[in-house]
């Protein structure tokens, strides 16, 4: 039974990888840096669209690369790390619930982390913070479980994710339980003299090797991508300081009320394994709320420990009541979306189906702990958390052309024959060069990539004056324009331009 259990688990993580092409930005972003680190060859120094990209380190980008070598650059490949990992998260919770508080908090524990939307979606889409918050939790549960050079290993891996908070969150955390405990043999525990010979074996070899190849590195990396993005709103991400708390609400919506039963025993709980995972989620909570650059996707490394606390409480009439929540709460949401419709009323259906799906899942959780049998009913809500966010994520295919050029490219008649010049004028789209499988040249707009340009502005066409002389020259030319404003820009340069496709964002234009 267990190891069909997994087996159906695996076949609902994975099997929707392929459905959906890669969206922008993060999904096309990360999975064209991998493309070009394979095309390259070079495996120090990330790069975007042919410019130097220094956002985030490089450990995804290495993963993804090579899964790239064995499989080729796929949509699903891309998002296979992601996936992995994730699912891994998983068996890690089950690990540490097992491991903290016994049978059956592991089981539990997993199924509420499968289970939670929020954890659910980013395990399917390809971005960096399934991959941060799996490492994260690895140093939590290890530090909790005494294996401390296994703590100080995974935070090395922590920041070849995303960056110093793999360290400066897991160091922070392990301070304000010291404080809180008054565990003051933390300090010889914790391993200061071995731990961070091991972090810095693992995490240093990179940080020098691109530092060295980069002089412009270790200003942007560190002064720019870290404490200006912590301190300022300059990547717009700027949201009210209670934006977490809702976030957090809504990505374990199934599971609320053992959540907050789980949360205030272990408030008056004198387990220390508890008050680890609770300090753990309040600092990652506090931080990011605190931070000015806001994503709903930063809180996801405070999932697999609130998953255990909620587990370590879970009993059968919290279970019931928030079943039955459950239920009531997925009629209601089938019904708003049927009313409303919204602005995707292709999607609609599917966001019902889904809703229906979740409240059917969890009346058969509230069947069977009704009837004492709490194991079958927490598979059953995990099971409808599970399958209703991937119904909804696959659904989303319906509008995909409202969030990447694959649709566009595909209605064209041809493509751009390798290589010609294809610009991306007056605008840019991560999913160009993703979907190509090769880079573009920017007219005017730089969008992310503006300082990375600076570095590189050879590789750039800095207003329409410039792009006309290069279209007039090329033998031969493409260009991906504003949808609205192919025409205009024919007659208003002077240039001739036959289009070959259009989309609700982009028109691809060739000289003729």
């Amino acid at each position: 039974m267990k190891h069909f259990t997994w087996v159906l688990l695996a076949a609902l993580w994975f099997g929707t990888l392929g459905i959906r092409p890669l969206y922008k930005a993060d999904e096309s972003r990360y999975g064209e840096i991998s493309r070009e680190m394979v095309a390259s060859g070079d495996w120090i120094t990330p790069r975007l669209n042919g410019f130097k990209y220094f956002e985030k380190p490089p450990l995804q980008y290495w993963t993804t690369a090579a899964a790239f070598e064995v499989f080729g650059a796929h949509d699903w490949v891309a998002r296979l790390w992601t996936a992995l990992i994730g699912f891994a998260g998983i068996a890690l919770t089950l690990w540490a619930g097992n491991r903290l508080f016994g049978k059956p908090v592991g089981f539990y524990a997993a199924a509420i982390l499968a289970g939670s939307p929020l954890y659910a979606l980013l395990g399917q889409i390809n971005t960096l913070d399934m991959s941060v918050s799996f490492f994260l939790s690895a140093a939590v549960f290890a530090f909790a479980a005494g294996h401390m050079l296994v703590f100080w290993a995974a935070c090395a891996l922590a920041v070849l994710s995303k960056g110093l908070i793999g360290i400066v969150l897991p160091l922070g955390a392990v301070f304000f339980y010291m404080l809180a405990t008054r565990d003051w043999s933390v300090i010889r525990r914790i391993r200061p003299l071995a731990g961070p010979i091991v972090f810095l074996a693992i995490a240093a070899p990179w940080f020098i090797a691109v530092s060295a190849a980069n002089p412009e590195f270790v200003h942007f990396f560190f002064v720019q991508e870290h404490f200006q993005r912590f301190t300022t709103e300059m990547h717009g991400r700027g949201q009210p300081a209670w934006y977490f708390v809702a976030v957090l609400a809504a990505g374990m919506v199934p599971w609320l009320l053992p959540l907050g039963l789980g949360a205030y025993r272990a408030v008056r709980s004198r387990d220390r394994s508890e008050w680890l995972l609770l300090v753990w989620a309040m600092v990652v909570l506090v931080f990011f709320s605190a931070s000015h650059s806001k994503l709903a996707s930063y809180i996801l490394p405070a999932f697999p420990a609130l998953a255990v606390l909620a587990a370590r409480h879970l009993e059968r009439k919290p279970l019931l009541a928030q079943s039955l929540l459950v239920v009531l709460g997925g009629v209601a949401a089938a019904a708003v979306v049927t009313k409303l419709g919204g602005s995707y009323p292709e999607y609609a259906p599917w966001l019902v189906a889904a809703a229906l799906m979740l409240a059917v899942a969890a009346a058969l959780g509230a069947f069977f702990a009704w009837r004492g049998a709490a194991p079958i009913g927490v598979a059953c809500l995990a099971a409808g958390g599970l399958a209703a966010t991937q119904l909804g994520l696959a659904g989303h295919v319906t509008v995909a052309d409202r969030f990447t050029v694959a649709p566009t490219l595909a209605k064209a008649r041809e493509l751009p024959p390798p290589g010609v010049p294809v610009f991306a004028v007056d605008t840019y789209d991560h999913t160009l060069p993703w979907t190509l499988g090769r880079t573009v040249t920017m007219v005017k707009y730089r969008d992310e990539l503006g300082v990375a340009i600076d570095w590189e502005p050879n590789k750039f066409v800095p207003d329409l004056a410039a792009f006309a002389r290069a279209w007039r020259e090329a033998p031969q030319a493409w260009a991906f324009v504003p949808a609205d404003d192919a025409g205009k820009l024919s007659r208003e340069l002077g240039i001739p331009m036959q289009e070959l496709a259009r989309g609700p964002t982009f028109a691809l234009v060739k000289k003729p």
